[in-house]
This record gives structure tokens, sequence and C-alpha cells, in this order.
């Protein structure tokens, strides 16, 4: 049986995962056979990849476009590569390596090296993109662009909320009594009243 697996880091509204599922589809995985997920490659506890890392069997081929698609973490890569050898499975990095272990035979010293290596690629880009991040916020910051969502305005707080603000100041309604009036939560009355009274 062929298993495919693919990643991103994040939703699918901000990352199409379809190219990586056509592309194992053309591996002969199919869509029963295919576990995808919007995680982030660092992370080790994954759900699908742990679904898929259980359910294949000896003999299986586990196909994947890329190896930072599978792991970013040189030590995580380290134990799929010892499960596939235990397991007895086949491992596809597309246009890359195949790593075989379905006979039974000890993994040839050459591919586990360049897969390795491989691995130690996926998580020093990783680390890159993570520090060329923080110093784009830190730059941005030091020219005085504020980072994070914009703050609300006084002219964005609903109308319910700036009619009863008068008798909240005056002790009429408790807090809890102005956000059930306005039918807002606690904390989101808690942000329009900072803004109300930093006006």
């Amino acid at each position: 049986m062929v298993y495919g697996y693919c990643r991103c880091s994040t939703n699918e509204t901000k990352q199409d995962i379809n190219r990586q599922k056509r592309e194992l589809a053309e591996l002969g995985a199919t869509a029963d056979t295919i576990y995808f997920e919007y995680e982030s490659g660092t992370k080790i506890n994954r759900p699908e990849l742990n679904k898929l890392m259980n359910v294949v069997q000896e003999g299986d081929t586990i196909v994947t476009t890329e190896i930072s698609r599978i792991t970013r973490s040189t030590k995580q890569l380290c134990d799929i590569i010892e499960t596939i050898k235990n397991k007895h499975l086949k491992l596809v990095i597309k246009n890359s390596v195949t790593l075989d272990c379905t006979a039974g035979e000890n993994i040839d010293p050459m591919t586990k090296a360049f897969l390795q290596m491989a691995g130690v690629f996926a998580e020093l880009e990783r680390n890159m993109i993570c520090d060329r991040v923080k110093s784009g916020m830190n730059n941005a910051k030091a020219k005085g662009v504020k980072i994070g969502r914009p703050q609300k305005t006084i002219d964005e707080i609903p109308d319910s909320v700036k009619k009863h603000f008068d008798k909240y100041r005056n002790g009429e309604l408790t807090k809890k009594e102005y956000a059930r009036l306005c039918n807002i939560s606690r904390p989101t009355l808690d942000k329009y009243i900072a803004i109300m009274t930093d006006k």
C-alpha cells in the first residue's frame, strides 16, 4: 500500500496544500491514503503524521514531496528513519532519495547520511526563516511601525456600548450587567471601555 503525507505550516486560507496532494497521487497514493495537516514542521506531536506512522504495515510505502514536509527536526527525522527500518517500510522523497527497508536489509550508510543531511538543511532553513521574521519585526518596531492587529477606534465601538457607557461610569450598571445589556463578552467590553476612557 502506498501512503502519502503532506503538510503546510498555516491554514488552508493562507497555503494551498492541493499541489502536494496532486504530486503524491502521481507517486501512487490515493485520496484515502493521503494524510495531511496544517502544523509546523518542527512540532513533534502531529496527529496526522502519528496516525500514518501507526497505520503503515510491513512492505508499505510512504511518499512525500520533500523532506521538509515530513519534518524540520533532525531528531524526529532520525526517529522516522528508525521506524522505516524497524517496520520494513519504504520512504520515497520525490525527486530526491528512496529509503527501501522492505527486504529487512540494513540501511545503506550513504542513503542514511544523505537523508540526515537533508533534514539538517530543512531545520536550518526553518531557523533562518524565524530569524528573518524576528529581524524584520524588530526593524519595523524601530521605525515606529506597530506590530499586530490594529487597535479599534472609538468609531468602531457598537452604538449600544456607547449608549450605556455613562450609566456604567456613574455606577448605575455593573460590568456584568453592561456586557449582558450590550450582548458582548466581558473581555470585549473591557477593550471598549479602555478606548472610551482614553478618548
